[in-house]
């Protein structure tokens, strides 16, 4: 491609289908407004939907035409969630589709193709028509490396004005308006077109195919989101506090008779914007331990009470004492030890350093540990962008129930 989002004067070529949807025209506005040349493609071309005199339009059977130059192919079509349509449209729209206009981009030389998705689609997302569809479509994709094929996964999509599950703001009072969004903002994830315009002004060339691209606003500007954080935090550090105390006095005792060495372990560890802070929980190992990421380490080392305390994550109250000092969170990515360098390299790369560490997890709750640096680097950064008070809570509920293991020590040779 010939722009990299930060460079005046360069202008880009865009393929996009779709594009007279409530996402579409909205992004079409931003991308003219840059001066950026744009094909609409649909099976009628009409300017029906779409009143920006920039816009041209062409039909499917022009594509092999209209698509030489092009920096990017957009692809916007869907049969949306809230479609009355049989199971076969579904797939046809959302996942054999969107391959076919890979392979025809492909054809015309052009740089990268973008797949809109949406966070339904994701592997844990829901069993519906529509997302079962646009999941067989992005892994299709994901898998034809040679497609130059990228995913761009969505949540509710909102500009100037609200659709979807989100048009029911409208029905508020114009006073009340902001205030409803913010709300519905916290429990959930959602973008504004502005961030999607930006992104696919970048060269997306430079983006990595094989990683699945999640856009979403960051929730640390929403204060009812940061509000609702801080009350789980302080909520759940008081619980402990004030009325587990006691189990907290036993445990020491415990493990502090149990072995040789102190009852709390005391551990540096990465935490926000990379600083280092004192991790507390209860020691699980015996005192001379190396200092090592967990699966470096072996079982034998773990005491009889640590394994149970470990089983049963006892060992992170603890933390609590982190939380009060601001240096923790409920949830969010499990901080890691300073030597770990490769992980802390990937979680810098994907923005996961940006927030708080958390005491537990969603690729916590999903088995992943620290020996797969960037597998789990990649499930942190999920995490951000689909981070909410809704999906919070369902990583605390996860946790408690008993979700993933932990990070697992090494097995005795």
């Amino acid at each position: 491609m010939r722009t990299d989002g930060g460079r005046k004067g360069d202008k880009v070529k865009y393929v996009i289908t779709g594009a007279s949807g409530f996402v579409g025209r909205q992004l079409l506005k931003r991308l003219t407004a840059e001066g950026h040349q744009v094909v609409a493609i649909g099976r009628k071309p009409s300017s029906a939907n779409i009143s920006d005199p920039q816009v041209s339009f062409a039909g499917y059977d022009d594509l092999p035409e209209v698509s030489s130059g092009v920096d990017c192919f957009l692809n916007l079509v869907a049969v949306n969630n809230d479609a009355d349509a049989s199971d076969e449209t579904f797939f046809n729209a959302n996942a054999e589709l969107p391959q076919q206009l890979a392979v025809q981009a492909k054809a015309a030389d052009v740089p990268v193709f973008v797949n809109f998705s949406s966070f339904h689609a994701l592997p844990d997302g829901p069993q519906t028509p529509y997302a079962r569809s646009k999941r067989a479509g992005a892994e299709a994709l994901e898998q034809a490396a040679d497609l130059n094929a990228l995913n761009l996964y969505l949540p509710a999509v909102y500009g100037e004005d609200f659709s979807g599950k989100l048009a029911v703001l409208k029905k508020l009072p114009g006073f009340l308006r902001s205030a409803g969004f913010a709300v519905v903002a916290a429990l959930a994830p959602v973008v504004h077109v502005d961030r999607i315009a930006a992104f696919v002004g970048k060269d997306l060339t430079k983006v990595a195919s094989d990683e699945p691209v999640l856009l979403a606003d960051n929730k640390d500007d929403n204060l009812v989101y940061r509000f609702g954080r801080k009350l789980f935090d302080i909520g759940f550090a008081l619980a402990v506090i004030l009325i587990f105390w006691w189990l907290l006095l036993i445990v020491w005792v415990l493990v502090k008779t149990g072995s040789a060495g102190p009852g709390i372990f005391a551990q540096d560890r990465v935490g926000k914007g990379g600083t280092i802070f004192t991790c507390y929980k209860f020691r699980t190992m015996g005192k001379d331990t190396r200092q090592a990421g967990t699966h470096e380490i072996s079982d034998s080392a773990v005491t009889p009470i640590g394994a149970f305390l470990r089983k049963t994550k006892i060992d992170e109250l603890p933390q609590v004492w982190n939380i009060l000092k601001g240096e923790l969170s409920l949830v969010g990515p499990r901080p890691c030890l300073p030597v770990q360098e490769e992980l802390v390299a990937e979680r810098a790369k994907r923005g996961v350093l940006d927030i708080l560490p958390g005491i537990t997890g969603f690729a916590q709750i999903n088995g992943i540990d620290m020996s797969h640096p960037m597998r789990l680097a990649r499930k942190d950064a999920e995490y951000i962008a689909r981070r909410g008070l809704i999906f919070d809570l369902k990583i605390i509920l996860g946790t408690f129930i008993g979700k993933g293991q932990g990070d697992r020590t090494a097995k005795n040779n």
